[in-house]
C-alpha cells in the first residue's frame, strides 16, 4: 500500500475496486487523438481505472476519504455495463494495518456518485448495514438532497441502497467544514452540483484531493471535464482555481480514480516535480 506524510498525517491508499469506463465519456469534447497520448486506453475504447479511497490517520482520528465500490453492492448485469472486475478489499487492507472498519471515526465524501459511495454499505444475505458503523459521514447538503431526491439524470448513479441504511451517521456541510484540525473540506460543484475537495495540510505541507475533477493525471488540463460533469463550466473554474493554489502551494494533488498514479506535485509549467506511482498499475488488454 502507497503512503505519503502530510505533516503528522499519514494518508494510505486503499484498494476499493475498480472500473473500465469509455474514454470519450471520461475525456469528454477532447479528441480521441489527445488524451490516448495521456492515458492508455484498453479493449472496447474503455480506460482502466480505480476507485480507491484514501485513510487518513490521526494521533485521534481514522478517516476515509471517498469509500470505493463495496461488495456485492452490483449485480452483475451493472458489473459488465461498469467494467467492475474487481471489488473492495478495504476490509482486508484495514487488517493488515492492524485496524477494523469499526475503528473507522470519520469518511468524507467528495461527492455520491455508486462508485464513490456503494463501499459505505455491505450486504449479508440480503441484508444491508453500514459497512462502518461507528464513523460519521461527511457530504455537502446539496449533494445528500439530491442523493435521496434524484433527477432523471443522476437517479442512474444516485441509489437508495447507498443511502438508506447510513442515513443516521451523515453530517452534512454548506460551503467548507473543518472536519478535524488539518482536514478541510470545501463544496466546489462542477462535476455534480454537490461536489467538494478536500484539502489536508500539516506543517508546511499540503495535499489537494480534488474528486472527480480531477479523476487522474491525464485531466490536468483545465478544459479537459468528463462528459459525466453535470456542471462542465463550473468544473473548469473549480479546476482553474484548486489547481493554481496547488503550484502556488507545492501541495500534492491527490488520486481515487488513476490506475497509476496515487499522488503528483505539478510545477507552475504543469511538469510532475514529485510523484508517487501505484505498485500495481492497470494491465492494458
Amino acid at each position: 500500500m502507497e503512503t505519503l506524510t502530510i505533516g503528522e498525517l499519514k494518508v494510505t491508499w486503499l484498494r476499493g475496486g475498480n472500473n473500465h469506463l469509455d474514454g470519450g465519456a471520461m475525456f469528454g469534447v477532447v479528441p480521441k487523438e489527445l488524451w490516448t497520448k495521456k492515458y492508455p486506453i484498453s479493449e472496447g475504447n474503455r480506460i482502466p481505472m480505480r476507485t480507491d479511497p484514501l485513510l487518513v490517520q490521526t494521533e485521534k482520528h481514522l478517516m476515509l476519504i471517498d469509500a470505493g465500490i463495496g461488495n456485492g453492492m452490483l449485480d452483475e448485469k451493472k458489473k459488465r455495463h461498469f467494467g467492475v472486475t474487481e471489488e473492495s478489499f478495504i476490509a482486508e487492507d484495514l487488517q493488515k494495518l492492524g485496524f477494523t472498519c469499526e475503528d473507522i471515526t470519520h469518511v468524507i465524501m467528495t461527492h455520491l456518485h455508486f462508485d464513490h459511495v456503494s463501499g459505505l454499505t455491505k450486504c449479508s444475505n440480503g441484508h444491508f448495514s453500514s459497512a462502518f458503523p461507528n464513523a460519521r459521514i461527511f457530504v455537502s447538503e446539496i449533494e445528500w438532497n439530491e442523493m435521496r431526491n434524484p433527477n432523471i439524470r443522476s437517479k442512474n448513479t444516485y441509489w437508495k441502497q447507498n443511502w438508506e441504511f447510513i442515513q443516521h451517521q451523515v453530517i452534512t456541510f454548506s460551503d467548507k467544514d473543518e472536519i478535524v484540525p488539518g482536514v478541510t473540506a470545501h463544496h466546489t460543484g462542477g462535476h455534480s452540483d454537490g461536489h467538494a475537495v478536500v484539502v489536508l495540510k500539516g506543517n508546511n505541507d499540503i495535499l489537494v484531493h480534488m474528486g472527480d475533477l480531477l479523476p487522474t493525471h491525464a485531466h490536468q488540463n483545465v478544459l479537459w471535464v468528463m462528459a459525466y460533469d453535470d456542471y462542465p463550466m463550473t468544473s473548469i473554474e473549480q479546476k482553474q482555481q484548486w489547481l493554481a493554489y496547488a503550484y502556488e502551494n507545492q501541495a500534492w494533488l491527490s488520486f481515487y480514480h488513476d490506475a497509476f498514479y496515487r499522488a503528483v506535485k505539478w510545477d507552475n509549467k504543469g511538469e510532475i516535480v514529485d510523484e508517487i506511482k501505484r505498485m500495481h498499475s492497470a494491465s492494458i488488454q
